[in-house]
C-alpha cells in the first residue's frame, strides 16, 4: 500500500488553496493534480503549486494515480463533479454544501455505494476542541437529553465579496445565500449535537444587499426527530460581523455552547480567522468553573496555530487525515454523506417554506 493517499482537486478557486496548505501539513495525504474546465486558470494553479493539470477526474485517476478527489467547485456543480469522480474510480470529499437539494445528495450517496468508494463532506469545525467538548458532554449524559438548541450567525458580507467571483449571489450559480454558503458548518454542528431534523418552519429575505438575488437573512423553528426543539437565526447583515454560535440546553437544565466564529467572518482566500473558537457557555453541575480554563486552553492553542501559520488550515488537515484513515481502514469517515444530506435537507426546507411575503 502507498505511503500516502494521493489527492486531486476538482476546482481551483480561493478555497482550493486551503487544501493545498492542509494537505502539505498532512501525514496521510498528498496533492498531486487538479482538474477543471478553464484550462488557463487550471494550468496557472497547477504551475503555482507544482502539480499536474488535467481536464477530467478520469485523467487524474489514470495519469496521476489519484485515489481521492476533493470537490471545490461552485455549489451547483458538486453533484456532477462527485458523480464524475466516482465513475473514474476515486473516493470523494465534497466541500460544503454537499449539493443544492436532498435529491442531488441522494444521487451522490448512491454513486458512492455503487462504486464502493468513501464519501465525506467538509465539516472541519467538528474538530474544534470547543465543539468536541460539547459532543462528549452530550454523549456522557452530563446535560441529560438535548432538549433545546440555538444557532445564531450575525455576520457581514459586502459588495466586494460578492463581486470577487462571478457566481456569488445568484440563484443559478450559487444556489442560495447565507443558508447555502455561510451557515452549513453551524447547521452541521446543530444536527451533530441534536440528531436529525424533523419538522422545519422558516422564513428568509434580503434586507440590505440589493445587488444580489439570494437571501442575506433567515430564521427557522425546528422540531428534531428526538422531540427536542431548536431555533435558527442567521444573517450576513451585521457590520463588520459579530459572531456565530451554537448552544445546546439539556433536560437536566444544564447548558453548553460554542462560539465557532467571532468578529469579521473568515472568507477563504480573502481574510483570516479573527478570534479563536471558544466555549462561551458551560453550566454543567460541578464544571461551571471550567469555562475559564477551556477559554485559556483554546486561546493558547489558537496562538500556537497562528505562530505555525496554520490557524485556518489545521482543522482541514484533521478532517483530511480522518478521511485518509477511512479509506485505508475501510471504515466510515467521521462526517458521512448522510451527514451532508441532513444539512442540505434543512436548508432546502427553509428555502422552500420561507419565500418572502410582503405586507
Amino acid at each position: 500500500m502507498k505511503d500516502k493517499i494521493r489527492f486531486g482537486l476538482m476546482g481551483y478557486g480561493k478555497v482550493a488553496n486551503l487544501y493545498v496548505q492542509a494537505l502539505a501539513a498532512s501525514a496521510r495525504g498528498e496533492l498531486v493534480s487538479v482538474c477543471g474546465r478553464n484550462t488557463e486558470r487550471r494550468d496557472n494553479f497547477a504551475a503555482q503549486w507544482k502539480i499536474a493539470s488535467r481536464g477530467t477526474a478520469e485523467e487524474m485517476v489514470r495519469k496521476d494515480n489519484v485515489d481521492a478527489v476533493i470537490i471545490t467547485t461552485p455549489h451547483p456543480r458538486h453533484r456532477d463533479g462527485a458523480l464524475e469522480a466516482f465513475a473514474a474510480g476515486a473516493h470523494v470529499l465534497v466541500e460544503k454544501p454537499m449539493a443544492l437539494t436532498e435529491a442531488e445528495c441522494d444521487d451522490i450517496i448512491a454513486a458512492s455505494k455503487k462504486a464502493g468508494k468513501c464519501l465525506s463532506v467538509v465539516s472541519q469545525r467538528r474538530w474544534f476542541p470547543a465543539c468536541v467538548r460539547i459532543k462528549e458532554a452530550i454523549a456522557s449524559g452530563k446535560i441529560g437529553k438535548p432538549a433545546l438548541a440555538q444557532l445564531t450567525i450575525l455576520g457581514w458580507r459586502d459588495k466586494a465579496y460578492y463581486d470577487s467571483d462571478p457566481w456569488r449571489g445568484k440563484w443559478s450559480t450559487e444556489g442560495g445565500g447565507i443558508l447555502i454558503n455561510q451557515a452549513p458548518h453551524q447547521i452541521d454542528l446543530l444536527h451533530w449535537f441534536m440528531g436529525p431534523f424533523g419538522e422545519v418552519q422558516g422564513f428568509w429575505d434580503n434586507f440590505n444587499h440589493p445587488y444580489i438575488e439570494v437571501e442575506d437573512s433567515a430564521v427557522a423553528a425546528i422540531r428534531f426527530k428526538s422531540g427536542a426543539l431548536g431555533s435558527v437565526l442567521v444573517s450576513n447583515s451585521q457590520k463588520p460581523g459579530i459572531y456565530a454560535k451554537v448552544h445546546v440546553h439539556g433536560s437536566s437544565a444544564y447548558s453548553t455552547g460554542v462560539q465557532t466564529d467571532g468578529g469579521a467572518m473568515f472568507i477563504a482566500g480573502m481574510s483570516g480567522v479573527v478570534e479563536p473558537p471558544l466555549n462561551d457557555l458551560w453550566t454543567i453541575e460541578g464544571e461551571q468553573g471550567l469555562l475559564d480554563t477551556f477559554r485559556k486552553e483554546d486561546e493558547a492553542f489558537f496562538k500556537e496555530l497562528e505562530a505555525r501559520g496554520s490557524a485556518i488550515t489545521h482543522f482541514f488537515t484533521c478532517q483530511l487525515d480522518d478521511f485518509c484513515g477511512a479509506i485505508r481502514d475501510g471504515r466510515p469517515p467521521a462526517v458521512s454523506g448522510e451527514d451532508g444530506r441532513e444539512t442540505v435537507r434543512f436548508i432546502e426546507a427553509v428555502l422552500k417554506a420561507g419565500k418572502p411575503r410582503r405586507l
